[in-house]
């Protein structure tokens, strides 16, 4: 997706498919900047896996709610990636090694991990946890209404209809994940649209962040 001088990729964490976009759409425009939906721990714990290792003090930093978000969460995404063989966040690190192969500079525009958890832990309510319970069990004998090739990005009405699931389900939830670092990212790119009017930059994000980032960047920009 295109928009002035910036190129949107929507990406699966686990798709083979991403993977291939990413490097495919990077050594096409060749960037002057590469942007990332990651923060600089997560970058960390991505070029230095089993690397993370939470202490007391920082689990009551985030808080408990949002470091087992954060445990449960990389554990389900680990599994899914090990049924199509893609390690998670492996469109990421392929982007890093393709901006470096064309010279483009890396931009990290993600709100600050521990910032998104312990917004997290303050915002998931008890009665958000019992849906959640719901809908892992019907994930679990295989009843989720979601179905789609685990290889491949999800098609955008299929994106648009989880996402309106989670919000009508979940919606502090989305607050905290989606619209608040959305509202993050977006700044951080119509800055660096604004510093280099003159220069292609390539943002490689969530599939289920696009949509509203070009959004967020058409108001900011107008």
């Amino acid at each position: 997706m295109r928009y002035k001088n910036l190129v949107l990729i929507g990406t699966s964490h686990i798709a083979a498919e991403s993977i291939a976009e990413v490097e495919q759409v990077i050594r096409k425009e060749q960037p002057a900047i590469v942007a990332l939906e990651l923060d600089r721990k997560r970058l960390y714990a991505l070029l230095n896996p089993g690397s993370a290792k939470a202490s007391w003090r920082d689990i009551k930093h985030i808080g408990f709610k949002g470091y087992l978000f954060s445990i449960i969460g990389a554990y389900v995404e680990r599994k899914l990636g090990e049924k199509v063989g893609v390690k998670p966040g492996a469109e990421m690190l392929r982007a890093l090694h393709a901006a470096k192969d064309v010279n483009a500079h890396i931009a990290l525009i993600d709100q600050d991990i521990e910032m998104t958890l312990k917004r997290f832990s303050k915002a998931f309510t008890w009665k958000e946890k019992g849906r959640l319970v719901v809908d892992l069990m019907k994930g679990l004998v295989g009843k989720s209404e979601f179905s789609f090739d685990l290889s491949t990005v999800p098609s955008t009405k299929l994106i648009e209809k989880m996402i309106k699931q989670v919000k009508k389900r979940y919606p502090n939830i989305y607050r905290v994940l989606v619209t608040e670092r959305n509202l993050v990212m977006a700044h951080r790119l119509a800055h660096l649209m604004r510093l280099h009017p003159d220069s292609t930059i390539v943002a490689v994000i969530g599939a289920g962040h696009e949509k509203d980032l070009l959004r967020l960047l058409r108001q900011e920009l107008s």
